[in-house]
């Protein structure tokens, strides 16, 4: 219940987010060439909203789904978040932010200089889904997505295996 909740929040949070950084220039696909006049009426006709807007920013990479339906593998849908959102400072080119490394499964195991980050098998009490839930971390870079969020709270509810 608190999870669901904890996942509801973070998406209300990013729909406010993505809808606050609308562009508001018109698409590429409207032609611009047509100069606008004083007896140009303004319509009501929507626009459109499959147009790709480029940003400076590196979009998220998308999760793969879990090979077996319904179990979360950490060596196919885990480590590779990990890689993409965490190891850089926490056991990348940046060392171990707080003693934590989690380039692998066992130093993710070991925890941090502050103990445990997961416990296996409950992911409400652990901090590692507190801090990716609430997008206290990454501090750096894009967050992780809904769907990542959930695939990490379903792997550690699922026993955290190394598989």
């Amino acid at each position: 219940m608190k999870t669901n909740l904890l996942i509801i929040l973070i998406i209300a949070g990013l729909l406010i987010t993505a809808c606050g950084s609308q562009p508001t220039e018109a698409p590429a696909s409207l032609p611009t060439d047509v100069p606008a006049t004083a007896t140009d009426a303004p319509t009501n006709t929507p626009l459109p909203t499959d147009t790709v807007v480029p940003t400076d920013t590196a979009l998220p990479t998308e999760t793969p789904p879990p090979a077996e339906p319904g179990v979360v593998s950490f060596n196919s849908d885990i480590k590779s978040i990990l890689s993409s959102r965490c190891v850089i400072c926490h056991g990348g080119s940046r060392g171990t932010e707080e003693g934590l490394n989690l380039s692998s499964y066992q130093s993710l195991l070991a925890g941090s200089d502050n103990g445990p980050v997961l416990i296996p098998g409950n992911a409400d009490e652990s901090l590692l889904v507190e801090l990716i839930v609430s997008q206290d971390m990454p501090k750096r870079g894009p967050k992780l997505t809904p769907p990542q969020v959930q695939l990490i709270i379903d792997w550690i509810n699922q026993g955290a295996l190394d598989n």
